[in-house]
């Protein structure tokens, strides 16, 4: 099994032979500010009292506040949080935002758990964990099995607990509470406008361009829609239990609505039910895994047809099939590239609250459009004039960075 931190320091000590980095400055980054672990009680439904495992990673400030989500899962550890957030930095540094890379967790089974006990863990955690969290120190959002409800909570807690509200300590909140327009349509259309970049300079031609999605939750859906509205075929999409295909075309909200109506994409008219499994084979241009990590490994990668992959889920191929379809000539756009829209509307978010402002979602879209444009260009270039990959050049290019602010922080 892979352990996530080592997987994070190896790929930084690569980074750093590249960049031709000092010794000093490789040992700093590859360890973190400050990691917390916590433990706390809370009341259950039934009247019995839980104890409760929580972290929180601070990898580096030197770009600014730590940023970085919480999830809440059976699943979390101090490996993948430590990782986490140090991916974070990279990701921030990347998109060009002021912040640095942080990450949270909670070891709990949200499914085992009513909305009243999630709302007690939400707000006992950020009680156990107040002291390092703030506008000006760290900033957390929702990633895996958390919300913007639960953001919330978390918020009304932190108000409690300092005195006043403060909306800038924390992003992803619901939009009556101090939340951005466009916050749900962020990490998709980010990763849209990604690939817009990769088309344009590849010279792909939307009617004749097919894509196959993996995952249509919030991501994958917007991502399908938006790439479906400016007239590529999407001809596969899947959820976790069936993916569908069909070669001339899926309307994606034609999909969604079905799924909606009748709990599956099973037996949708006109497309034939596939796996999972055979959907990031297919023979297409384009393929988008939306869902999961490590979805294209050493067992399938020499499988892998598409000529471009588009990481829009955390992690969704590995070390070791990296390696493969790179030897096959298969262009992968890094997660931390394609899906930095989310914690670039969570910049937005933040900054609107620390000024005190009300951003429209059409502002939200043409800032996030100017960010996703700049660091795709960024990377572009530095590809083009050193003979690495799309994911070595992004970690170059948000690693020295980072780099950069440390000469300036000492």
């Amino acid at each position: 099994m892979n352990d996530p931190y080592v997987t994070s320091v190896a790929q930084l000590k690569k980074i750093a032979e590249i960049l031709k980095l000092p010794a000093d400055v490789v040992e700093q980054l590859s360890v973190h500010d400050k990691f917390l672990e916590v433990h706390f009680p809370v009341t259950m439904d039934d009247g019995s009292v839980r104890v409760f495992t929580g972290y929180r990673a601070q990898h580096s400030n030197a770009r600014g506040p730590y940023k970085g989500g919480i999830r809440f899962s059976p699943f979390v550890n101090p490996s993948e949080i430590r990782a986490l957030s140090m991916w974070m930095t990279w990701k921030c540094s990347i998109a060009d935002i002021p912040f640095g890379g942080g990450k949270g967790g909670v070891i709990v089974d949200t499914k085992q758990c009513s909305s009243a006990e999630l709302e007690r863990i939400s707000r006992a955690y950020i009680r156990a964990i107040h002291e390092i969290v703030g506008p000006d120190k760290d900033v957390p959002a929702p990633d895996m099995y958390t919300t913007p409800e639960m953001m919330g909570w978390m918020a009304d807690e932190y108000a409690k607990i300092v005195g006043k509200y403060t909306p800038a300590m924390i992003t992803a909140k619901p939009v009556e509470k101090g939340g951005i327009e466009g916050r749900t349509e962020a990490t998709g259309l980010g990763g849209f406008y990604v690939f817009q970049n990769l088309a344009e300079r590849e010279h792909l031609d939307p009617k004749q361009t097919t894509i196959a999605v993996q995952g249509i939750g919030n991501v994958g859906y917007y991502i399908a829609r938006y790439a479906h509205e400016a007239g590529y075929r999407v001809v596969a999409i899947a959820d976790s239990k069936h993916a569908i295909r069909n070669d001339q075309g899926i309307d994606i909200d034609a999909a969604i609505g079905f799924k909606k109506e009748h709990g599956s994409l099973e037996g949708m008219a006109g497309t034939t039910i596939i796996s999972n499994e055979e959907l990031l084979t297919l023979p297409v241009d384009v393929l988008i895994p939306a869902a999961t990590e490590n979805v294209i490994t050493v067992e399938n990668a020499e499988a892998i047809k598409a000529k471009y992959v588009l990481e829009m889920a955390n992690g969704p191929v590995t070390d070791e099939a990296d390696i493969i379809l790179e030897k096959n000539n298969i262009t992968v756009i890094p997660d931390v590239l394609a899906n930095s829209g989310g914690v670039t509307v969570s910049y937005f978010e933040w900054y609107q609250n620390m000024h005190d402002e009300r951003w429209t979602k059409e502002k939200t879209f043409s800032e996030l459009k100017k960010k996703m444009d700049s660091a795709f260009d960024a990377i572009y270039s530095y590809k083009t004039q050193n003979p690495v990959s799309f994911r070595m050049a992004a970690y170059a290019v948000g690693v020295s960075k980072v780099v950069e602010a440390l000469k300036n922080k000492f």
